[in-house]
C-alpha cells in the first residue's frame, strides 16, 4: 500500500515550490516523485506513469493507494494507477487523519531538513530532498519497523573505528563503522 500526497516550501526570495511523494506504508520507503512551481493534472499523471514504471523494474506489487481529494489528481492520475491494478483510495473531506503515513512524513521532513536550511532555488530544493530522502531510506532508523531501516545495509565489521558522514552541510549526521 502506498500513500501519497503534497507539501509545498517557500523560497527565500518568494517563490512557492510544490514537492510531491509516495511512501509505501509497509516498509517507509519514501520516493520523491517530483518537485515543480506549477503542479497541473498532466504533471501529476506523468509522475504517476513514472511511478509505476519504477514499481515494475523493482518488481514491486502494489494494490493500493492512499491520497487526498487535492484537484491536482485528476481522473488519469487514477486511471494511470488502475491500468497498473493499483486501487486509488481517496480520504474522506476534512481527515487529515486519513493519510496519517503521508502527514507524519511531511512534518517530519520539515521538522528534521526544511525548517533548517534556507532555500534559494529549485535545484536546490530538488538537492535537498533528494539528500534527505536517502538518507530516510538508508541510515535514519524508525519506531514502525523496530528501529530498522527502510533499506537496510549490510553492516560493518562490528569492532573497529566509527566513522561518520555529514549530509547537507552537516544538518545530517550518519555513522558506520569503518570497513
Amino acid at each position: 500500500m502506498l500513500a501519497t500526497d503534497f507539501f509545498h516550501v517557500d523560497a527565500v526570495n518568494g517563490q512557492r515550490y510544490y514537492a510531491l511523494f509516495v511512501i509505501e506504508i509497509e516498509r517507509r520507503v519514501v520516493h520523491l516523485l517530483g518537485v515543480t512551481t506549477n503542479p497541473n493534472g498532466r504533471w501529476v499523471t506523468q509522475l504517476a506513469r513514472n511511478l509505476v514504471w519504477d514499481l515494475q523494474e523493482a518488481k514491486r506489487s502494489i494494490t493500493f493507494l492512499v491520497r487526498d481529494r487535492d484537484a491536482k489528481f485528476t481522473a488519469t492520475f487514477d486511471e494511470v494507477l488502475r491500468s497498473e491494478g493499483i486501487e486509488t483510495i481517496r480520504t474522506p473531506v476534512r481527515a487529515p487523519r486519513a493519510n496519517a503515513f503521508a502527514e507524519r512524513w511531511v512534518e517530519t521532513v520539515r521538522a528534521e531538513c526544511l525548517d533548517h536550511l534556507l532555500i534559494f532555488s529549485h535545484g536546490q530544493l530538488q538537492h535537498v530532498l533528494h539528500t534527505y530522502v536517502e538518507h530516510y531510506n538508508a541510515a535514519r532508523p524508525h519506531r514502525g519497523i523496530g528501529l530498522g531501516t527502510p533499506r537496510p545495509i549490510v553492516p560493518g565489521n562490528p569492532v573497529g573505528h566509527v566513522k561518520r558522514r555529514d549530509a547537507l552541510g552537516g544538518l545530517i549526521h550518519e555513522y558506520r563503522r569503518a570497513a
